[in-house]
């Protein structure tokens, strides 16, 4: 905080009287009125000085934010970068308070065509805090690189980031009032109706059953379903460990419950836990944890249905890992800037994820996008979906694949695509409707072959041997069949006779 000093205000007071007032000529109401302008003017100073340093060393200081504090920097950050960000809310918690997302792009009000959307949840659980509070630091980091950073800035112009520093603002209310053990307690992680919100999607295996659907669940559930995500991560505390689907299985049990897309995951994992100085080393990071590289599956590590990544990977295009950043849920603040400086790469190397893979656009013979269409892998067996202006992401490896694109009203098409290392392949489909002549589509990378003569004559020969026998045949079967006519006719006059 900047203060004058006596001799900075006094010498404050002497230039105003020097300039505005003559004090012997000057009545003694008025003075009264003067020491009272002067004390404003010292603190509209003030004041100033302490917004140019706040400007100078950033919006987010390193302490714990509470609802109003977290709303008034969001919106600060937001005035600050008004050409590339939006702040918007999803709608209001239990207990009316907004689920504020801050989205950061050079077009942040639209969903730009073959422009890859990306989203950061923090705060699921109201009493696991750090990540509230490194979002609301990678916001920053994001919106000072811009222009800055050559990294940052192609990230913004090419990606639309979306982070909501809370999703569960009513729990963190609580929690932030609690002093019991704070770093394993559990005040605070359910929303105010008293839900976990991690337990609370529709499962793939159980759908809701009997649960009630939370206001932030239903408010984020109708986020995924209309936005197309293609990555995202959702982060929490208590553990320090990248965490990826499946979260469950059918029987219940605590074992590996891999996704068709398992080495994909797998890969996203490693790309935040060994960007972490911490969370890939062989020996525990928090009591109790036992993770090869940092990395578990969800189900391996403890059985979960109803959880948020889990709905994202099988009700949408977007590939969601869940976080475990902190070991302690609600740390003292005097650690805040440690578990920063321990995730900014992390949560920066994840984000550029994004941009691999395969890319492009599903088209009509005319053009137009088309909205609706699968994209599917093969033998992966599961799908995405291209968006309105039939733009697609399909997050992959390395590799050769056989993809097929199609959609009820055209015919399918196939392609033999091969996706190298870097930035994501681009590749576009263009469909026939089914009321037009059907195309055969070859592969790209596939050239025409010429058929060797040999196999020519070759099959020849078998055909014409093929026929001969045929007409043999044929003849052998005519030649008994009037043989049998004629001894049937034999005894047909013998037995006919009067």
């Amino acid at each position: 905080m900047v203060q004058l000093t006596l001799v900075e205000e006094a010498q404050l007071t002497r230039d105003w009287n020097k300039f505005v007032v003559k004090e012997k000529n000057t009545p003694k109401e008025e003075l009264k009125i003067m020491a009272v302008y002067r004390r404003v003017l010292a603190l509209i100073v003030l004041l100033s000085l302490n917004v140019l340093e706040t400007r100078q060393n950033g919006f987010v200081d390193f302490t714990h934010h509470d609802y109003e504090q977290m709303t008034s920097i969001l919106n600060d950050l937001h005035a600050a970068y008004p050409s590339i960000t939006r702040l918007f809310s999803l709608g209001k918690s239990t207990n009316n308070r907004e689920l504020w997302v801050l989205q950061i792009s050079d077009k942040p009000e639209i969903h730009e065509p073959g422009e890859p959307e990306f989203k950061y949840i923090g705060n699921m659980h109201g009493n696991e805090v750090v990540s509230r509070e490194i979002l609301l630091h990678f916001i920053e980091h994001l919106l000072q690189g811009y222009n800055k950073d050559d990294e940052i800035t192609n990230l913004i112009n090419t990606t639309r980031i979306s982070i909501m520093p809370s999703m569960n603002p009513d729990g963190y209310e609580k929690a932030k009032n609690d002093r019991s053990d704070r770093c394993s307690g559990i005040v605070g992680r359910r929303n105010a109706q008293d839900i976990d919100l991690n337990r609370n999607f529709p499962d793939q295996f159980f759908g809701v059953g009997k649960r009630e659907l939370a206001t932030e669940t239903r408010l984020v559930k109708s986020w995924i379903d209309e936005i197309p995500f293609v990555l995202s991560a959702n982060l929490h505390g208590g553990s320090l460990v990248a965490n990826y689907p499946y979260d469950n299985r059918q029987d219940k049990r605590s074992i590996y419950s891999s996704t068709p897309d398992d080495d994909v995951f797998r890969s996203l994992a490693l790309t935040y836990s060994l960007n972490h100085p911490k969370m890939h080393l062989p020996s525990a990071a928090c009591d109790g944890d036992h993770f090869e590289k940092g990395i578990t599956n969800g189900a391996d590590w403890y059985s979960v249905s109803g959880g948020m990544q889990d709905y994202n990977y099988v009700n949408s295009n977007s590939f969601e890992l869940t976080m475990e950043v902190s070991c302690c849920k609600f740390p003292e603040a005097s650690t805040l800037q440690g578990f920063w400086e321990d995730n900014k790469k992390s949560l920066l190397e994840f984000l550029k994820r994004v941009h691999t893979g395969l890319t492009g656009f599903v088209m009509d013979q005319n053009g137009q996008g088309i909205k609706g269409a699968d994209i599917n892998i093969y033998p992966r067996n599961h799908p995405v979906r291209s968006a309105r202006d039939g733009d697609y992401w399909r997050l992959l490896l390395p590799g050769v694949y056989k993809v097929t694109v199609s959609k009820r009203g055209y015919h399918p098409v196939e392609k033999i695509v091969r996706i190298s290392k870097g930035p994501a392949t681009k590749e576009n489909f263009v469909l026939e409707n089914e009321a037009g002549t059907k195309r055969e589509v070859v592969p790209d990378e596939e050239k025409k072959k010429h058929v060797p003569v040999s196999l020519v004559v070759g099959l020849t020969v078998v055909c014409l041997i093929s026929l001969l026998l045929a007409l043999v045949l044929a003849i052998l079967i005519t030649k008994k069949y009037r043989q049998k006519e004629n001894v049937q006719g034999e005894y047909s006059q013998v037995h006919t006779d009067p």
